[in-house]
């Protein structure tokens, strides 16, 4: 989990990022979102449905915009620069969980030699801070003035993820540190199970990456939906880390969030 340090460093950078726009008039909004999340780990069968369907969760967030193209000091727009019309600064807090299983073909087999995939399960916890810079097509400027009601976005930014993975066996004695209670071909060769599979929480980076729209509900108030994909700078994220030719990649997510927006100012 973020220790203080990591938590209090963080937060400073942001703070003093944002302490430096007030000066300069520019007004705020704030919302926050929910919706489903598509977890991609070393659960389940790479590119298959059933794992893609199976292994979803729930995510749910804070934001907070910098809004270039107005100034709430003045309470008038700001200088027309295709900057101000086209950006916005997003902060965000989030957490996202989601319950993982194993799907597809190996589990569907009969064999009892796959028992140890069925009788595995896991859970994903993270908890998000970070930012994005969002980039509007159209102008932000008609958008607020009514001239269009949706306003496609696209937004690329960074996160500090703090990662509590969780990790069950359904065998008799339920111990996650045995390495018989888990798939052989994932164990075999490792001097300790908890080199595959551990409960251990942890922080990394991530890449975020949206693209959505907004939709003009009232003069000081929007609907966003954003469809995210975040790749993590780690594969613990599950709690597995096999070493087997399918691991291909560090875990990572697809999240469909829906949110409402407030002007402040």
């Amino acid at each position: 989990m973020l220790n203080l340090k990591q938590l209090t460093l963080i937060l400073f950078l942001i703070a003093g990022t944002y302490s430096a726009f007030p000066q300069l008039g520019f007004s705020h909004e704030i919302g926050v979102i929910a919706g489903p999340v598509a977890f991609q780990s070393d659960f389940g069968v790479r590119k298959d449905l059933k794992t893609d369907a199976g292994n979803t969760g729930v995510g749910i967030g804070i934001i907070h915009y910098i809004n270039f193209a107005y100034r709430a000091d003045c309470n008038c727009y700001s200088t027309d620069t295709y900057f101000n019309d086209h950006f916005k600064l997003r902060s965000e807090i989030s957490w996202n969980k989601t319950k993982l299983d194993h799907f597809g073909q190996w589990v569907d087999n009969p064999k009892r030699s796959y028992d140890k995939l069925r009788s595995h399960h896991g859970e994903a916890n993270n908890f998000d801070i970070g930012m994005q810079l969002e980039y509007f097509p159209r102008s932000i400027r008609s958008f607020q003035a009514f001239g269009y009601q949706f306003a496609p976005f696209v937004s690329l930014g960074v996160h500090y993820t703090s990662y509590n993975p969780k990790v069950y066996t359904d065998e008799p004695d339920g111990n996650i540190s045995n390495p018989n209670n888990f798939f052989g071909p994932w164990v075999n060769g490792q001097s300790s199970v908890s080199n595959v599979i551990s409960d251990k929480p942890g922080t990394t980076w991530s890449t975020v990456g949206s693209v959505g729209v907004r939709y003009k509900l009232t003069v000081l108030s929007d609907l966003m939906l954003d469809l995210r994909w975040q790749y993590y700078y780690s594969n613990w994220i599950d709690g597995l880390n096999h070493t087997l030719d399918s691991n291909k990649a560090n875990d990572w997510l697809v999240w469909l969030n829906f949110g409402y927006i407030y002007y402040l100012d």
